[in-house]
């Protein structure tokens, strides 16, 4: 489909899939003072895919036995769950959480990119660099810019993350096929979870040995089942909803507002108080998401009076 402006609708969904992400800092803040964090993905999305599953299974809807869709699923959940999903774990054990954050956030640069690149409709624009450069500037200044102090601490832990948003921008354009495949958004949804879930469940038990850890308690449970059923689960479904409509540069604007959202749940949720630069940096946000959309700006181009 063309690029297009997204829709009140879309931007709302986009919002509420940044805070359901978001959320997901919350629930691996409890969740890695008790597993490992291979341990901690590959449960996240094998119980994604579980819930995902009974849903389709309840609404009736019939499971595709197509091998293209299946390898497709594959395809989709190697981008967009077990690359990205492992570099960022094993990054963040070297490096700080808000610099990762800063990285992660630099998917929707190399997603307009690789979309210019395949695809034929949605090519880079002057508004989309600006506005993602902004975006990405508040990003900075929320979680403060002396973090970039850090840069070059650890150059693999720092590419790793890279490589994360970068697997994120080419699963963006490979999502693109399941539109084409008159697919619903359950079924990618619950498709590349299961994916990803057969390709990283090995992985852990080799690595982890997760069997031979201690039972958790009831909050590890319940942080659990926060992080699949709704930073994951229920996420991708949203996920896929908007890349069916919204096309794949836009639903990549997503990782400039999930650290925003990380914040503010943090505050709401943990009590944790708001500086004044998280502020600005969501003003500097904003003001990026507007020049990506352009309607504001060729509205008061429109209204300006001419000499």
């Amino acid at each position: 489909m063309a690029h297009r402006e997204m829709a009140a609708a879309e931007w709302l969904m986009l919002l509420g899939l940044s805070l359901l992400w978001g959320g997901s800092f919350l629930f691996n803040g409890i969740l890695v003072k008790v597993w490992p964090p291979l341990t901690i993905v590959t449960a996240r999305v094998l119980l994604a895919a579980i819930t995902l599953w009974i849903i389709i299974r309840l609404s009736g809807m019939a499971v595709p036995k197509s091998r293209e869709v299946w390898l497709s699923f594959f395809g989709m959940g190697l981008l967009n769950n077990a690359i990205p999903f492992t570099l960022i774990v094993w990054g963040q054990t070297h490096i700080a959480s808000g610099l990762a954050a800063i990285l992660n956030a630099t998917t929707p640069l190399f997603g307009v990119v690789v979309a210019h690149v395949l695809t034929e409709d949605e090519k880079l624009t002057a508004n989309r660099v600006a506005g993602l450069l902004i975006g990405l500037a508040g990003v900075v200044i929320m979680i403060g810019p002396s973090v970039l102090g850090q840069v070059g601490g650890d150059a693999w832990g720092e590419l790793a993350v890279l490589g994360a948003a970068l697997s994120y921008a080419f699963a963006s354009v490979y999502g693109r096929r399941f539109r084409r495949m008159g697919l619903p958004p359950l079924l990618p949804a619950a498709g590349q979870v299961t994916a990803s879930s057969l390709l990283l469940l090995p992985m852990a038990l080799f690595v982890d040995r997760p069997f031979a850890l201690p039972l958790p308690g009831p909050e590890t449970w319940i942080a659990l089942l926060g992080l699949a059923v709704l930073s994951t689960a229920l996420a991708y479904i949203l996920f896929f909803r908007i890349l069916a409509t919204a096309g794949a540069t836009n639903i990549m604007l997503v990782t400039i507002l999930i650290p925003p959202s990380a914040i503010l749940l943090s505050a709401l949720v943990l009590g944790e108080r708001l500086a004044p630069r998280h502020f600005v940096g969501m003003l500097a946000i904003g003001l990026g998401l507007l020049a990506i959309d352009g309607r504001f700006w060729r509205r008061l181009a429109t209204r300006a009076p001419r000499v």
